[in-house]
């Protein structure tokens, strides 16, 4: 499990003295810790890997969004620290799909739904999202099913 490897590689990273990586670490448990619970009233997850990986990729695209934000200002050794961070988020997510084949998954899902224009793009989004959420940036997605749409 995911939230297994994360516990090891934190004492890893612990007992190796590596202070950034363990600071890292550390804050990713701290997030999973605070998404079970606000789901504990909501009763049992069922597949606790994709629980973890949202929450991952969600704090991916905030380091993002602060990268930019921080280079844009002139912070550069704030922006470091982020990217820092961000490569130690990156290691435990799966691998994102890319564009070709992004576009592949909306195009045989647009197909099966037998969708054909802006009106169905609610539907081909859902289903996409279930089946392809751990290794779609969904952002991008959006923008790509409203081209396969239009």
């Amino acid at each position: 499990m995911l939230r297994d490897q994360i516990k090891s590689e934190t004492v890893t990273a612990m007992k190796a003295g590596d202070k950034p990586r363990t600071a890292a670490l550390r804050l990713i448990g701290a997030k999973i810790k605070d998404k079970d619970i606000e789901l504990r009233t909501k009763g049992p997850v069922d597949d606790d890997d994709a629980l973890v990986v949202d929450v991952l990729q969600k704090m991916a695209k905030q380091r993002r969004e602060s990268i930019q934000m921080y280079e844009d200002g002139g912070r550069t050794e704030l922006a470091e620290q982020e990217q820092a961070e961000l490569a130690v988020i990156e290691e435990f997510l799966p691998t994102q799909l890319g564009e070709i084949e992004t576009k592949a998954a909306i195009e045989a899902i647009k197909a099966e739904l037998g969708a054909g224009g802006m009106k169905d793009m609610g539907r081909v989004m859902a289903e996409l999202k279930a089946r392809h959420a751990t290794v779609l940036d969904m952002s991008k997605a959006s923008g790509w099913v409203k081209e396969a749409l239009s």
